[in-house]
């Protein structure tokens, strides 16, 4: 009987001090699991959502006449666009197919840029380069033309 009252009383003793160090315990063990959550969430997770969410708005701004590769490697350009289906124009025999917005791997040439550049083109004038050499060859054909002339 003794023997069960120590037993008992050593219980109770550890009991109050493995408690304490319970709770050191518990935040040591758990502080690893939170911080590789933490890790995964900033290098895998958040990455993911941002490139999927670009991947919607380019998806979402398809106009006619964008040139788009599909993910099957399909190049062409985008004749009609109808609620979640696109229609491709991808030979010079002008042979048309139907896609999924989904199959959208990245749009090439944009409309939008394309006539950007064409009106950027049209208001600039094409002037030629001025170079040094030009005023010398001048030169060179007016002292020819001199001693053509003697």
């Amino acid at each position: 009987m003794n023997s069960i009252l120590m037993f008992l009383d050593q219980a109770a003793a550890t009991g109050d001090a493995g408690t304490a160090s319970t709770g050191g315990n518990l935040l040591a063990t758990i502080l690893p699991f939170a911080l590789v959550i933490i890790v995964f969430y900033f290098f895998l997770i958040r990455p993911q959502r941002k490139q999927e969410k670009e991947a919607a708005q380019m998806r979402d701004s398809l106009q006619v006449g964008d040139e788009v590769t599909t993910i099957g490697g399909i190049i062409g350009r985008v004749v009609s666009i109808k609620d979640e289906t696109f229609t491709l124009e991808t030979s010079r025999d002008r042979t048309k197919m139907r896609f999924l917005r989904s199959a959208i791997k990245s749009v090439d040439v944009k409309v939008a840029d394309l006539r950007a550049a064409e009106a950027a083109a049209e208001e600039a004038p094409a002037e030629a380069p001025v170079s040094e050499e030009k005023p010398a060859e001048e030169g060179k054909k007016a002292k020819k033309s001199k001693k053509d002339a003697e």
